[in-house]
């Protein structure tokens, strides 16, 4: 059926419109903001996959560069694997989505959304979100929404909602919120050391406007919606239920009682091997549906009613940390963050301008210097899975550590290094994402880059039924997988600068939101002590084993003599010192990089030489590079040739030049004079006394 309508959110129109795209989609909408347009559509199988008890969710967000005018890069000149911008939208617009999904529908379900226009100002992730929300409400698949989602922006003290590209230049935060009308569902931001009573504000603002976005699609459905279709939810006979917990009870009680994941683990498989052979295999699936539905209403009453955690710690409590630096010998830095049983194992290294990440977007062409990358290899958890590269929760961790620790980065001009870091997860039972900021924010001081502050994050989770809930400090992963919340927050002592809420419940209130941001807060704060006390400051000297890198201004002008005639000038300077030279045009700097710092010193120093201008009275030792019938031309070094008149070069008359001087002599020269053009009058006989040459 077709439709257009369009509303105000901040003081933007988005627009609305169904019936003309993908009309055999289950639900389609295309969705705009100014000459920005994302087509979204939602499509569900007919029948269920057996035995899942959840909805297999796919949510893909794909970026057409067509949309932008723009042809793409590299040799098969089409899309191919997803970039990192479509990888972080796709997990934007699933985590909010997911929870809402009925728990008993089963039948695999694809979200798909694809730019189809981007006018380089109104980015898509708010759009995409807020299409896929309306695909799914619109069709007839099952679904508790719908959601809405906006971008905040904070410049000059001043909120914007949906801000553009240009306006996020000069912002101090970017956070994308999703929620329905009654709750937040989805918080992923970056900000400059914000306080949380502002993070709490632009939440309060931005839910005011997801109420409008919720009500619109609520409109929508109501006019051209689906009925929604039916589907069997799988149930488990009372009967079985009693009998298994029946058996499993008294014995049950280590489950949530045993500090240690790996004898929780153990613990769980041998409880179940014991009851699962009493019935048929038919039931076994049923076995692990009862027993995990009794762990987590046990472990939900024991924080409840009697506030005691699995591993026995207090409510807001962090678990006991270790830091170390310094651990690797042949990395640039190097440290190991433990927190509990979660270990973080962070390497930096340190590279050239050349090592910077292109990154082809459709907002333009960018370069990235600062990276971090996290891994989560399987034997952090004691698994066996294929390794394929990492997955789409590694590269969104990697981008929530690197968010984190953007803003206490040194700039370019003081810092002139590449950056990156990489995280391998070495054991993990909770927030390794956190512990990544914490690891890579010490082998940072420990590499001597001299940032600002550490940076410090943790989890802080939820166990909530009605109106009674408890907020959970430093969550493990257990309370993060029969909790209801998983809120990330990272920051320095001044404000946070990372933070990442998903939520299961549909009833998180803003003064929940609140009071985990407070508590996130003192639990900061009690990270960063530890890690002060393993590296107060960086280090004040860089790894032997880094590169050394200078960065030296140059007079525009003077870029053509440092290239010298087809780069014969900079490959002499290169070869001579075996340094690696790179210049920038637009900014007029050269690099000067090598391992080895007197090899930069080198060719710095001939670098200076080239640029400085040459002064009346200098002396040089200059080379014969020509002779001609009135003169000789003498390189006076760092690519600059003088004229030495045959009349200055000796007291007496020169008959010819050559009867004094041959190609490739080394005489000392003093500069007489150097007109307005740059051409440069040398003297050789102003350096002899006559009674030499007569001697001679």
């Amino acid at each position: 059926m077709e439709y257009k309508g369009s509303l105000k959110v901040g003081d933007k129109e988005i627009s609305f419109e169904t019936g003309e795209f993908a009309k055999l989609a289950g639900g389609a909408v295309k969705v705009s903001c100014g000459e920005t347009v994302v087509l979204a559509t939602a499509c569900s199988m007919w029948e269920p996959t057996e035995n899942l008890g959840f909805t297999p969710l796919t949510v893909d967000y794909i970026e057409r560069t067509y949309s932008a005018g723009k042809i793409p890069g590299g040799f098969f000149k089409r899309e191919g694997r997803p970039s990192e911008k479509e990888i972080l939208v796709s997990r934007l617009i699933d985590r909010p989505i997911r929870p809402l999904m009925p728990e008993g529908y089963s039948n695999e379900t694809q979200v798909v959304v694809v730019v189809l226009s981007h006018d380089q100002e109104n980015d898509t992730d708010p759009l995409a979100i807020c299409g896929a929300s309306t695909a799914l409400t619109i069709s007839d698949i099952p679904f508790n929404g719908p959601i809405g989602a906006v971008k905040i922006g904070l410049s000059g003290g001043q909120f914007i909602v949906n801000p553009t590209v240009s306006e996020l230049e000069d912002s101090r935060m970017e956070m994308v919120i999703a929620g329905t009308s009654s709750a937040i569902t989805m918080i992923e931001g970056k900000m400059d050391k914000v306080d949380e009573d502002t993070v709490a504000t632009a939440i309060e603002i931005a839910h005011r406007e997801i109420k409008n976005l919720v009500r619109f699609q609520e409109d929508l459905k109501a006019t051209i919606g689906q009925p929604e279709r039916s589907y069997e939810q799988l149930k488990i006979p009372s009967e079985l239920h009693q009998e298994v917990i029946g058996k499993v009870e008294k014995l049950a009680e280590k489950l949530n009682t045993t500090p240690g994941k790996k004898e929780r683990s153990i613990f769980r498989r041998n409880l179940i091997g014991k009851v699962k052979p009493e019935y048929p295999e038919e039931q076994h699936c049923l076995i692990d549906r009862i027993i995990d539905k009794y762990q987590k209403e046990d472990m939900r009453k024991r924080i409840l009613k009697e506030g005691k955690r699995i591993d026995g710690r207090r409510l807001d409590e962090v678990r006991p940390i270790h830091c170390e630096v310094g651990n690797l010998p042949r990395p640039h830095g190097s440290a190991i963050f433990r927190r509990g049983e979660t270990v973080s194992l962070s390497a930096v290294t340190l590279g050239s301008k050349r090592d910077e990440q292109k990154l082809d977007r459709l907002i333009g062409e960018d370069y990235k210097r600062f990276m971090v990358h996290y891994n989560f290899p399987p034997f952090s958890v004691g698994e066996v899975r294929w390794m394929r590269g990492p997955g789409r929760r590694e590269i969104g961790h990697g981008i929530l550590a690197e968010r984190s620790l953007r803003y206490v980065i040194p700039d370019e001009e003081s810092f002139p290094y590449t950056i990156r870091l990489v995280s391998d997860i070495l054991e993990s039972n909770g927030s390794s994402s956190m512990a990544t900021v914490c690891a890579c924010s010490l082998a940072m001081m420990d590499a001597g880059i001299p940032v600002k502050s550490h940076v410090a994050g943790l989890s802080i989770g939820l166990v909530k039924e009605g109106m009674d809930y408890q907020l959970l400090t430093d969550i493990l992963g257990d309370e993060d997988f029969m909790g209801d919340m998983d809120f990330k927050v990272a920051g320095t002592r001044e404000g946070i600068t990372g933070i990442q809420l998903d939520t299961k419940i549909g009833d998180l209130s803003i003064d929940i939101i609140k009071e985990a941001l407070r508590r996130a807060t003192e639990g900061r704060l009690e990270i960063l002590e530890e890690m002060e006390k393993t590296i107060p400051r960086p280090r004040e000297m860089l790894s032997k084993y880094a590169p050394r890198i200078t960065r030296l201004p140059i007079p525009r002008d003077k870029i053509g003599e440092i290239i010298g005639p087809a780069g014969k000038t900079i490959r002499e300077i290169i070869d001579k010192t075996k340094a690696e030279i790179e210049i920038d045009d637009e900014e007029a700097i050269v690099l000067i990089s090598a391992r080895d710092k007197d090899a930069v010193e080198r060719a710095e120093a001939m670098i200076r030489g080239i640029i400085k201008e040459v002064q009346p009275g200098e002396v040089y030792e200059g080379e014969v590079k020509k002779i001609l019938p009135f003169g000789a031309i003498v390189n006076i070094g760092r690519g600059k040739d003088g004229l030495l008149h045959i009349s200055e070069i000796a007291h007496y008359h020169v008959n010819k030049v050559e009867d004094i001087l041959s190609v490739g002599d080394k005489i000392r020269v003093k500069v007489k004079r150097v007109d307005k053009g740059g051409k440069i009058d040398l003297s050789r006989k102003a350096l002899i006394v006559h009674d030499d040459e007569k001697h001679d």
